[in-house]
């Protein structure tokens, strides 16, 4: 059985104000719930009973499939949900690791394009995501279903990028930027540890943080009857990571 004051709870986790004056968000699968209770404090977990999921610690409420339905912001709803306190978000460091990329982000809006590139971030080793204010935020429940549980490895941190980026370049940090004017990654390698900016797909880089990257750089295309103006962010991304980690 689960109380008319939970749902109410659960479902204002949808938005962002209220994820941030309750300090939580929501997790919805077995595997995703399973993952985020190895690193993170859970508020709560429900899971359909006989859906499985038990163990990994902390108590799991057992709930219908009606009862699921009413909590759960998929078409169809998962087995399991959980609800996690946020993790205490601190400043953004210039570099996590002496030895590691950053990977920046400009006013990337997308849910799914900012969840599956901190999964991208996750997979490559890259342990801290710089996020303009503008960038989405990384606890939406999309966000979170598309990072496969990377949200609880990558630091994602936000912050003003004209002021970030600049303090990097004062410290001596390479700053690069994805733009279609740039020079191409493969030509004009990129130097590792530095920080990497990257665009959202209509906009592109901000003016403002665009003044403070000294170094242009563009994924070039390879067929002169392609017909296509940009690659998704999240491709991009991909490709940037894997430039980084190459060396």
């Amino acid at each position: 059985m689960i109380s008319k004051s939970t749902i109410r709870l659960i479902a204002s986790l949808a938005h962002k104000k209220y994820r941030d004056e309750r300090g939580l968000f929501v997790a919805e699968g077995v595997k995703l719930v399973s993952d985020l209770r190895a690193r993170l404090k859970p508020y709560a977990i429900f899971a359909i009973a006989g859906g499985g999921g038990g163990g990994g610690g902390g108590e799991v409420v057992s709930l219908s499939e009606a009862e699921m339905k009413k909590i759960s912001f998929l078409k169809t709803p998962s087995p399991m949900l959980g609800v996690f306190y946020l993790p205490r978000s601190g400043s953004p460091p210039l570099l996590a690791q002496a030895n590691r990329p950053t990977l920046a982000l400009d006013g990337v809006q997308d849910p799914g394009n900012l969840g599956a590139i901190i999964r991208l971030c996750g997979w490559f080793g890259i342990d801290t995501l710089v996020c303009s204010p503008s960038t989405a935020d990384c606890y939406n429940p999309k966000v979170v279903q598309a990072s496969m549980g990377a949200i609880a490895r990558v630091a994602v941190c936000y912050t003003g990028l004209p002021g970030f980026l600049q303090a990097a370049t004062a410290r001596g940090i390479p700053v690069y930027g994805t733009f279609l004017e740039g020079q191409s990654i493969y030509r004009q390698p990129l130097s590792s540890p530095c920080i990497v900016v990257m665009g959202s797909e209509g906009r592109g880089i901000s003016p403002e943080a665009a003044r403070h990257i000294p170094q242009k750089r563009c994924i070039p295309s390879f067929s002169a009857r392609c017909g296509v103006e940009s690659l998704n962010v999240a491709m991009a991304a991909a490709i940037v990571c894997s430039e980084l980690c190459r060396k």
